[in-house]
C-alpha cells in the first residue's frame, strides 16, 4: 500500500501527463525512427536535462540513461536495435563530472549488497574514477562490437556539471 507521499508523488505525475497528453493533442509526428538518426547514451543523473542540454526535441533521438552512462551489454543490445530496426547512424555518450560512480567502488558496492541481502549481483558496477577516461572506454566498446552498424559517428563528451559545459572528449 502507498503512503501519502507516494500517493502525492503518483498524482502529480498522472496529473502531469494529463496535461502532456493535452499540449500534445494536435501533434501529428508519430515516426518511430528519431528525426537526427542520432542515439544518446548518458547518466541517469538527476541534474541532467539532457534535451536542453544537447537542444534536443521529442521525436530526435533515442536516449539511453543508466548509472554512470557507461557502455553495458544492454547499452548495446539497445544501440544495435536503434540503429538496425530504426535507422539511427550517430551516436553521442555523455559522461559528467561528480558522478556518483566516481565515489564508489565495484567490490566496496557487491560487499554492502552481499552483507545486506545475502547475494552477491553477478553484474559489473562500472565505477570510475575520471570520466574522460571512463567514457573513451564506452567509445572502445562500442567500436568492439560486432552488432553495431555504424562507429564512424561516435562523439563521446563529459558534461561540467558545476561549469554547465559539454567537453569533447
Amino acid at each position: 500500500m502507498a503512503d501519502r507521499s507516494s500517493a502525492a508523488l503518483i498524482g502529480r505525475l498522472t496529473n502531469s501527463a494529463d496535461d502532456y497528453k493535452e499540449a500534445r493533442k494536435n501533434d501529428s509526428r508519430r515516426a518511430v525512427e528519431p528525426s537526427l538518426k542520432l542515439a544518446v547514451v548518458a547518466c541517469m543523473d538527476s541534474r541532467i536535462d539532457l534535451f536542453g542540454l544537447l537542444g534536443l526535441d521529442i521525436g530526435e533521438a533515442h536516449v539511453l540513461r543508466n548509472a554512470g552512462g557507461v557502455v553495458t551489454d544492454d547499452v548495446i543490445r539497445s544501440l544495435v536495435i536503434s540503429q538496425r530496426v530504426l535507422g539511427t547512424e550517430s551516436i553521442v555518450l555523455v559522461h559528467h563530472t561528480d558522478c556518483g560512480l566516481q565515489k564508489i567502488t565495484d567490490d566496496g558496492f557487491k560487499d554492502r549488497l552481499e552483507d545486506e541481502i545475502g547475494i552477491r549481483p553477478p553484474w559489473a558496477l562500472e565505477g570510475f574514477k575520471d570520466p574522460f577516461v571512463a567514457v573513451r572506454q564506452s567509445v572502445n566498446r562500442l567500436l568492439h562490437s560486432p552488432f553495431l552498424a555504424h562507429k564512424d559517428n561516435i562523439f563521446p563528451f563529459v558534461y561540467d556539471v558545476d561549469s554547465h559545459r559539454l567537453i569533447p572528449a
